[in-house]
């Protein structure tokens, strides 16, 4: 039965997945794999007080998924925070003091969600004139600037590090290693390893699907396997699916790329290329 979860899960079909994988847990009440295989099912459906629940079974069951349970928990509190941020009703978190232009940005969002339509745009415009680009290379190939094609986001990057919910500005990173996706959670939040310009370092989680894609429709949507776009308030294109950054030599889905080369530290690797 498990293997009729996976073939469900593999065409895209996450109700079918989700009561295949519910016998199989029937069947075998003890086998900790299906524990661990429904709770990232139900991260992918945005189930987060089932998956929760699960994530407390897993490691009760396995000692061995006890760090994950740490790192999961997190990851799934800053989802309801994240969720918030976009609907304008709370603000992301920064590091340091915030540049004008992310203000603005930010400000943005929170006009939005209070139906100011019309003041958040011009904030977002006013937000996207002042950033800074930032030129680098995407797994080597090089851009004069980078920004995620979700036009709310533009030239920041969402993480997740120590467990809270972070927006990045592009500029103030020097690096970005993401890890390749393994398992059915890598959909919903992939790895990465941060290196700031100011020489600082962090292990992040990087959410992969823009927000509500857990509640698409469709199953290529949810699983961050399809990218669509909608005009989302009038002149602001946003995203659900997998995240897409843009580059003035290419656009590229989140889970294709290895390594961001950002500022300075791309330019090192050019000059010793």
């Amino acid at each position: 039965m498990i293997t009729d979860a996976e073939n469900a899960v593999r065409a895209g079909d996450l109700p079918l997945a989700l009561d295949r994988l519910q016998d199989a847990i029937r069947a075998k009440p003890e086998d900790a794999r299906l524990r661990v295989f429904l709770f990232q099912l139900l991260c992918v459906l945005g189930r987060w007080e089932r998956a929760l629940s699960q994530l407390e079974v897993c490691a009760e069951m396995d000692a061995a998924a006890i760090a994950m349970r740490e790192t999961y928990r997190d990851a799934i509190g800053c989802e309801r925070v994240r969720a918030d941020v976009f609907a304008g009703i709370r603000s992301p978190m920064l590091f340091g003091e915030p540049e004008t232009w992310i203000a603005l940005l930010i400000e943005s969002l929170l006009r939005a969600g209070r139906g100011e339509e019309e003041a958040g745009e011009r904030l977002r415009q006013q937000a996207f004139e002042l950033a800074p680009t930032t030129s680098g290379s995407v797994d080597g190939k090089a851009f004069a600037w980078i920004a995620d094609c979700d036009m709310r986001l533009g030239p920041v990057l969402e993480a997740i590090v120590n467990g809270r919910y972070y927006w990045i500005p592009f500029c103030r990173l020097a690096r970005i290693d993401f890890e390749e996706p393994t398992d059915l959670r890598d959909a919903v939040w992939l790895p990465a390893h941060l290196r700031f310009i100011n020489g600082g370092e962090a292990v992040a989680l990087i959410p992969v699907r823009y927000p509500g894609s857990e509640s698409a429709d469709e199953g290529l949507v949810a699983l961050a396997r399809k990218s669509v776009w909608s005009e989302c308030r009038p002149g602001v294109f946003c995203g659900l699916g997998q995240r897409v950054l843009a580059t003035d030599s290419g656009e590229y889905p989140l889970l294709d790329i290895r390594q961001v080369r950002l500022g300075e530290d791309a330019e090192a690797v050019a000059d010793h290329g």
